[in-house]
């Protein structure tokens, strides 16, 4: 066996095919992260019919001026079972980028654990046994965290949507859905201009411009595998349902002022005071209706990248104006998305958790919001190090090179992150 590169086409085919196969393991994703520094290489471990056995994509850049690491974004793909296999893939890897590479960096979307979504206890699985697998052919397994701090989220929640129902939602994420619709929320798919609408909502949270994401859509648009989406108030049809509500409830508080002349008890008064506290919602939805209409009819509010890859959605990043946070724009703009991508795919992943559920998680928010769509809740393998040069690689741990590369970026992450 040996390793080769391989072209677009056999690389896309075999990772398509593989249960690992994942968005980030395809040449969409080597082309955006080349705009971002990176070279890029698709390689294969072949037998010698030159059948592939094992594939990856490894992202290079540099460490220092003379150093470079890899990194295999949620990958390698292969059989982790297969000892043997997983061994050669090793071993081939080892032999191919000794002289050119100081380490290359895996982190496998293998779930280890389900978390029970109740009392928070971990199930673990089968999988476990991959990450002895690992240890025995010498990879070096990075710390586990419980927030943010890896390169991808060590915890992760996915909708399974072929069951998505509001009715199964937590309460509070019902409730917050329906207010919504009663605020003339509407939801669409744009397209390429809707990139700087969206920018607007998640420039607060990352490092990046609006020009990288932009390079993201176009590049995974080529082959259709990305989706702008946007949610925004009418506020002709807010200012209607707004004088709807206040009508109707206007009357039931009359009725209410009635029986109240009538029995003057405890219930009747707190009916009569939770009626007025209504009216008033209504009245200041009607005002804010008619502020609003002046900035135009339609104004957006909320926005996510979406990527498509098999069956499966992945929310890659969204946001909200938090000027219109009362109107609970994320959780209706999570809902519309689940709801209109459940015709086409059977999963969707939304993006990361904590694997903190204590009430001192500084993510809590985060955590609470996503876990009210009632998502299986999975822990992963987490990352690991294939070292190529141990000295080199001792030396950067020990100088602090390696800590300033990969937490230079969690540290503005864990700034940034909110629900």
């Amino acid at each position: 066996m040996r390793i080769r590169n391989l072209n677009i086409h056999e690389f896309e085919t075999f990772v398509s095919k593989n249960d690992l196969g994942n968005y980030y393991q395809t040449y969409e994703y080597a082309c955006l992260m080349k705009e971002n520094g990176y070279d890029y290489e698709f390689i294969g471990l072949v037998n010698e019919y030159d059948t592939v056995l094992g594939a990856s994509l490894i992202l290079i850049k540099k460490l220092t001026k003379h150093l470079k690491y890899g990194y295999a974004p949620k990958g390698f793909v292969l059989d982790y079972f297969n000892k043997e296999l997983v061994k050669e893939f090793t071993n081939r890897v080892i032999s191919y980028y000794q002289k050119k590479l100081t380490f290359i960096k895996i982190n496998p979307e293998i779930a280890i654990s389900e978390i029970n979504a109740k009392t928070k206890e971990k199930i673990y699985n089968q999988n476990m046994e991959i990450k002895n697998i690992l240890l025995d052919l010498g990879y070096e397994k990075l710390k586990d965290n419980l927030y943010f701090e890896s390169q991808i989220p060590k915890y992760n929640g996915v909708v399974h949507l072929r069951n998505f129902s509001i009715e199964n939602l937590e309460k509070n994420t019902r409730n917050k859905i329906k207010r919504g619709n009663s605020k003339g929320l509407f939801f669409e798919i744009s397209d390429y201009r809707g990139i700087d609408i969206l920018y607007n909502f998640i420039k607060r949270k990352k490092s990046k411009n609006a020009l990288y994401y932009k390079k993201y859509y176009r590049t995974f648009k080529n082959t259709n595998n990305v989706d702008v989406v946007l949610v925004g108030i009418d506020t002709n049809d807010f200012l209607i349902q707004s004088k709807n509500s206040y009508e109707k409830e206007l009357e039931h508080n009359s009725l209410l002022a009635k029986c109240l002349t009538k029995e003057q008890n405890e219930k009747n008064i707190n009916k009569k005071m939770n009626s007025d506290r209504t009216l008033l919602s209504y009245k200041n939805d009607i005002l804010n209706a008619q502020t609003i209409a002046k900035i135009g009819q339609r104004i957006y509010i909320a926005g996510a990248l979406v990527i498509k890859y098999k069956n499966r959605i992945s929310i890659a990043i969204s946001g909200y104006d938090i000027k219109y946070k009362r109107f609970n724009p994320n959780y209706y703009l999570h809902y519309q998305i689940f709801n209109y991508y459940k015709k086409y795919f059977e999963f969707a992943d939304i993006n990361g958790l904590t694997g903190d559920f204590s009430s001192e998680n500084p993510y809590k928010g985060l955590n609470t919001f996503k876990l009210g769509f009632k998502p299986k809740i999975y822990e992963f393998i987490g990352e690991y190090d294939l070292i190529l040069n141990h000295s080199t690689y001792k030396r950067l741990l020990k100088n602090g090179k390696l800590a300033k590369v990969f937490n230079k970026n969690n540290i503005k992450k864990k700034r940034n992150t909110n629900s």
